[in-house]
Protein backbone atom coordinates (compact mmCIF):
# COMPACT_ATOMS: atom_id res chain seq x y z
CA UNK A 1 0.00 0.00 0.00
CA UNK A 2 1.53 3.31 -0.92
CA UNK A 3 0.99 6.92 1.23
CA UNK A 4 0.55 9.78 -0.51
CA UNK A 5 1.71 13.37 0.47
CA UNK A 6 1.28 16.37 -1.44
CA UNK A 7 4.84 17.60 -2.27
CA UNK A 8 4.47 20.76 -1.11
CA UNK A 9 4.04 19.40 2.85
CA UNK A 10 7.75 18.18 2.00
CA UNK A 11 8.90 21.31 0.71
CA UNK A 12 11.82 22.50 3.50
CA UNK A 13 11.81 19.73 5.78
CA UNK A 14 15.10 19.84 7.51
CA UNK A 15 17.44 16.91 6.67
CA UNK A 16 19.50 15.25 9.34
CA UNK A 17 21.85 12.51 9.67
CA UNK A 18 21.26 9.48 11.50
CA UNK A 19 24.00 10.82 14.26
CA UNK A 20 21.59 13.85 14.33
CA UNK A 21 24.20 16.07 12.55
CA UNK A 22 21.64 18.75 10.79
CA UNK A 23 22.44 19.07 7.30
CA UNK A 24 19.74 21.56 5.81
CA UNK A 25 16.75 21.84 4.27
CA UNK A 26 15.24 19.84 1.60
CA UNK A 27 14.42 21.79 -1.77
CA UNK A 28 13.61 19.89 -4.41
CA UNK A 29 13.09 16.16 -5.14
CA UNK A 30 14.73 14.51 -8.64
CA UNK A 31 12.40 12.39 -10.16
CA UNK A 32 13.34 9.87 -12.67
CA UNK A 33 10.95 10.48 -15.34
CA UNK A 34 10.30 7.11 -16.91
CA UNK A 35 9.46 5.41 -13.62
CA UNK A 36 8.56 8.21 -11.43
CA UNK A 37 10.62 6.78 -8.67
CA UNK A 38 12.32 9.75 -6.48
CA UNK A 39 16.43 9.16 -6.91
CA UNK A 40 17.24 11.87 -4.90
CA UNK A 41 17.01 14.55 -1.93
CA UNK A 42 18.13 18.54 -3.54
CA UNK A 43 18.81 19.72 -0.29
CA UNK A 44 20.44 23.67 0.43
CA UNK A 45 23.22 23.28 2.96
CA UNK A 46 22.53 25.09 6.47
CA UNK A 47 25.67 27.51 7.04
CA UNK A 48 26.19 26.15 10.54
CA UNK A 49 26.08 22.33 9.47
CA UNK A 50 29.62 20.01 8.94
CA UNK A 51 29.03 19.48 5.50
CA UNK A 52 29.10 23.54 4.45
CA UNK A 53 32.71 23.48 4.96
CA UNK A 54 33.48 20.79 2.78
CA UNK A 55 31.56 21.93 0.04
CA UNK A 56 33.20 24.28 -2.59
CA UNK A 57 32.13 27.72 -2.56
CA UNK A 58 29.85 28.08 -5.48
CA UNK A 59 28.12 25.26 -4.32
CA UNK A 60 25.47 25.42 -1.71
CA UNK A 61 23.63 22.27 -2.02
CA UNK A 62 23.78 18.75 -2.91
CA UNK A 63 21.76 15.89 -4.07
CA UNK A 64 21.73 12.55 -1.81
CA UNK A 65 20.58 9.41 -3.03
CA UNK A 66 16.54 8.44 -1.91
CA UNK A 67 18.48 5.41 -0.98
CA UNK A 68 20.12 6.67 1.95
CA UNK A 69 16.71 7.74 3.28
CA UNK A 70 16.15 5.92 6.50
CA UNK A 71 12.81 7.57 7.99
CA UNK A 72 10.58 10.53 7.06
CA UNK A 73 8.19 12.25 9.61
CA UNK A 74 8.94 15.72 10.58
CA UNK A 75 12.44 15.88 9.27
CA UNK A 76 13.88 13.67 6.45
CA UNK A 77 16.28 10.81 8.38
CA UNK A 78 19.51 10.25 6.19
CA UNK A 79 22.27 7.66 6.23
CA UNK A 80 25.41 9.76 6.88
CA UNK A 81 27.42 6.96 4.74
CA UNK A 82 25.70 7.42 1.39
CA UNK A 83 26.13 11.46 1.51
CA UNK A 84 28.89 11.75 -1.02
CA UNK A 85 30.66 15.38 -1.01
Amino acid sequence: MYKYTIARQLATKRVITNRGDEIGKLIDLIINETNGDIEYLLVEIDRDSKFFKRLPLKDKTIQIPYSAVTAVSDVFIVDEREIKI
